[in-house]
């Protein structure tokens, strides 16, 4: 029987890291793999857009991929050494954003100087503006999909305001694992590039007795609808994750441009996941080609 995470099976070799922005990671990471190194994969763009294929191509050419994203490292930690058949839910946590707690209508006439002010993490704009909007999430929900081969009913969210439980991982005998750590993306970043060891603390340690109680909640997908957007492109599978990912860059670029409002931006991701047609076992070139017209297609409707 296989173990979920099995150090044996990769050898060390070189590692490159991909901290990109957006899809324009997708083709650095291939190149990487083509080329046999492994990759500490920052940017998530790259599995949601082209995950089914990078994850097969990681596998022909013997490579691995290590999360440095918190919440998959979490995971990819909580899996260590256990079965993927006893495996029952990913539980994937969310800050909430700077608007947890509000209503759709409250959310009207929102501005981005608002949108960028994230409670509990220090990111950049794209990235804050997606966890305003919980797309980040629904982002994330995806990459998880790809990189542990779960398929999308195995997956939970849930907002963990206090960003200390980074994610979960529940077994078929219900026992759950979580990696909790203070919100520091060094402690990520180290161990994608240590694993399979672990080497002396860069990140502050976590005072249990000072840190404020854990909290968990059920998003709300009304008030913020990118995140079932989101599911929904994960449910179709195919190029309908690089057009729900391209649709969503364009329009988050629309909105830091104070072009459109913040309402607009899952309004023009759905518009755009109508118009552009999903193609299911796709190339490089087809998912590439998906990316270029859903960012078209934002841009028609703006």
């Amino acid at each position: 029987m296989q173990s979920v995470v099995e150090a044996a099976e990769y050898p060390q070799q070189d590692v490159v890291i991909n901290a990109l922005m957006g899809v324009a990671g997708l083709l650095p990471t291939v190149r990487a793999i083509q080329a046999g190194n492994d990759v500490a994969l920052a940017n998530k763009e790259t599995l949601v857009a082209g995950g089914k294929l990078v994850m097969q191509l990681a596998k022909e050419k013997g490579v691995r991929l290590t999360p440095i994203d918190s919440e998959h490292s979490a995971i990819f930690q909580c899996l260590q050494g256990n079965l993927a058949q006893a495996v029952e839910r990913l539980i994937i946590t969310a800050s909430g954003g700077p608007f947890y707690g509000r209503t759709r209508e409250q959310l009207k006439g929102i501005k981005k100087e608002q949108a960028l002010r994230h409670p509990n993490w220090s990111m950049g704009a794209k990235i804050t503006i997606d966890s305003s909007t919980l797309m980040n999430k629904g982002l994330e929900f995806i990459e998880a999909m790809r990189l542990y081969h779960m398929p999308p009913e195995k997956i939970s969210i849930v907002i963990h305001r206090e960003s200390i439980v980074h994610s979960l991982v529940e077994y078929c005998d219900h026992a759950v694992l979580a990696q909790l750590g203070v919100p520091d993306m060094r402690l990520p970043i180290q161990y994608a590039l240590t694993w399979p060891g672990r080497v002396a603390a860069v990140a502050e340690p976590l005072d249990l007795l000072s840190c404020p109680p854990l909290t968990f909640a059920q998003p709300d997908r009304d008030a913020f609808p990118c995140l079932q957007l989101a599911e929904a492109a994960a449910a179709q599978g195919g190029t309908a994750c690089a057009v729900l990912n391209g649709a969503n860059e364009e329009a988050v670029g629309l909105f830091l441009a104070g072009r459109i409002g913040f309402h607009d931006i899952p309004r023009l991701v759905a518009e755009a996941r109508a118009a552009v047609p999903a193609e299911q076992e796709p190339a490089l070139e087809d998912i590439l080609a998906a990316d270029q017209a859903a960012r078209q297609a934002v841009l028609d409707r703006a």
